[in-house]
């Protein structure tokens, strides 16, 4: 690694960090003030629900600190003239930003990382925290479809794994041919496991004088696979917090079964491309800075900084939103958009670097 390299990210790093854990504070102190009085008085629950809050604003967070700290930083090489000593030491714009942008994407690629973790669930535990259901995830009289199953849980509970009193019905040219139904249900090896299961076959063809119901039982069946227990519980729910593989199965579960998914493409554009907004502010943020601070407005130059990425960060948070609720197609609402976005930013970049 060169010296400039290793000085560079050695500065950069620092504000990242300064920038990040302060935006974490100061997020997550106002949540806890705003929430103070419905949140137990366990210690315990108390610490999960900071520690749970600190994720969850860490989605929000950590975009936002790449860019602040990037400002930061050059406002310092600014003011302190290194911008003069880089460039007679023959260092190039590339040698400057380059660093920065790989940086980012390390930091970017680490955080899409972590929403494949059940840290993604956070601000739904926080919520259940607040709710006093922390340790009570049971959800009642579940009915769903699933290929030519139509499935009825009279009790699930998600964080187990399991299921009570499960009813399978299998549909075939819109009749019912088939009934399971199971006392228990788990769901390992990505299907469910039933047991002490009663099986009802219908006749395919029903005759009043030899038509007969055939009725067996078994002690175990698998059936269901992919049906995974918390992306029922999540499209149940219609609730928004997936983890990333969570949403990329439940995209194909409910393709498969020819229902809306427009709600779940959303919450996976969100996740994986939406934070990349910030990466046509670090080009332009560092084009319309100065090698000096003689002739150059810092106070403008930092406001304009901060604000503009805010405006942009609002701008998408907002589609997000509008999207989540169904209202626009996530395709024209958030990547149409964020292409635009990195068009013209790209286009005003170069045409400084020209001027």
């Amino acid at each position: 690694m060169k010296t400039l390299t290793r000085y560079l990210l050695e500065k950069y790093f620092k504000n990242f960090i300064i920038v990040l854990l302060s935006l974490e504070i100061f997020f997550v102190g106002i949540d806890y003030l705003q929430n103070f009085k419905s949140i137990p008085d366990s210690a315990n629950l108390q610490l999960l629900y900071i520690l749970y809050n600190a994720f969850f604003t860490l989605t929000l967070a950590l975009p936002l600190s790449i860019v602040f700290a990037w400002v930061v930083t050059l406002v310092i090489f600014i003011k302190n003239n290194e911008f003069v000593a880089f460039n007679s030491l023959g260092a190039s714009k590339k040698d400057i930003l380059s660093p920065i942008i790989f940086s980012a994407l390390a930091l970017i690629f680490t955080l899409i990382a972590l929403q494949t973790t059940p840290l993604a669930y956070s601000y739904d535990q926080k919520k259940k925290i607040l709710d006093n259901q922390y340790f009570s995830s049971t959800k009642n009289d579940i009915f769903l479809k699933y290929d030519d199953y139509f499935v009825y849980f009279k009790k699930l509970l998600p964080l187990e794994q399991m299921a009570e009193d499960v009813h399978v019905f299998r549909i075939k040219d819109e009749q019912l041919v088939e009934t399971l139904i199971a006392k228990n249900a788990k769901f390992k090896d990505n299907k469910w496991e039933i047991s002490e299961v009663k099986i009802i076959k219908n006749p395919a063809n029903i005759d009043i004088n030899t038509s007969k119901i055939e009725i067996t039982y078994s002690d175990t069946l698998t059936i269901l696979e992919g049906f995974k227990p918390t992306i029922v519980d999540n499209v149940y729910e219609n609730k928004s917090e997936y983890s990333l593989f969570d949403a990329i199965s439940a995209w194909i579960l409910l393709n498969k079964q020819e229902i809306n998914t427009q709600k779940i493409r959303s919450i996976i554009y969100n996740q994986v491309f939406i934070p990349f907004f910030i990466f046509p502010m670090i080009f332009l943020i560092y084009a319309y800075s100065s090698l000096n601070s003689r002739f150059f407005n810092l106070g403008k130059f930092i406001s304009f900084s901060v604000f503009g990425t805010l405006v942009i960060w609002g701008v998408f948070f907002m589609l997000y939103k509008l999207t989540n609720s169904g209202a626009i197609i996530p395709e024209l609402s958030i990547l149409m958009p964020l292409f635009i976005w990195f068009g013209v930013s790209m286009y005003f970049y170069f045409k400084k670097l020209r001027a």
